[in-house]
This record gives C-alpha cells, sequence and structure tokens, in this order.
C-alpha cells in the first residue's frame, strides 16, 4: 500500500466498481517516489475543491493495477506514474510522469467541467 493522504484502490474490482459508480474519477498509479509524490499531493489539495470529481491512487507494481497498466492509452508510457481520468465508466484521457498542479487543473476542466 501507498499510505497517500488520498484514498487508495487495492483491487481491479474495487477500480472498477469506483469507476463505473462515479461520473468522474482520476487515479494515480504509481510509488512513494520522486515523480510521484507531488502527483499525490497535488490531488490532495484539490480533493477538497473539486466535490465532482474522486481522486484515488493504486500501486503501480501490483498486479491489481493491470487494467491502468495495459490501457491503450498508457501503452506508450515510460515513466511513473500513470495519472488516468474517467468520464462516466471510461478512460477519456491519461499521463505519464510528474505532472504539475496547472497541467493536472487543465486536465480536470477540459474533460469534468
Amino acid at each position: 500500500m501507498l499510505q497517500t493522504a488520498i484514498h487508495e484502490i487495492e483491487t481491479s474490482n474495487e477500480l472498477e466498481k469506483i469507476i463505473n459508480e462515479n461520473e468522474n474519477v482520476m487515479v494515480c498509479a504509481g510509488r512513494m517516489g520522486p515523480m510521484c509524490i507531488p502527483v499525490y499531493e497535488v490531488m490532495e489539495e484539490l480533493e477538497s475543491e473539486r466535490t465532482n470529481i474522486k481522486f484515488f491512487s493504486m500501486a503501480f507494481d501490483t498486479p491489481e493495477a493491470a487494467p491502468i497498466r495495459n490501457a491503450p492509452m498508457c501503452r506508450n508510457f515510460m515513466g511513473l506514474p500513470f495519472t488516468v481520468y474517467y468520464k462516466n465508466g471510461q478512460m477519456v484521457h491519461a499521463t505519464s510522469s510528474i505532472q504539475s498542479h496547472q497541467q493536472i487543473t487543465n486536465i480536470l476542466d477540459k474533460y469534468f467541467e
């Protein structure tokens, strides 16, 4: 487990349930490392501001993260974390590597507003 301040998804079944039961979901699949921690921190900040979006982390190295690691939108990703955005149960956007607060909010504005 990552033990971030945001809710953590532990299984692929839980991931599927969350994305199917919530309109707007952001999931950051990563590790506790220098490229991932800043993304978790931005998500923690945004969680109270963007109540229409559900924010989650997920451990990248577990077999349970396969639906994110193997997603077509993530096919050519090289760096962690893999951050994915779901709208109405469908992945609508994905990024890899560190993302700034502004980059993340731009994505959230584009897909979830």
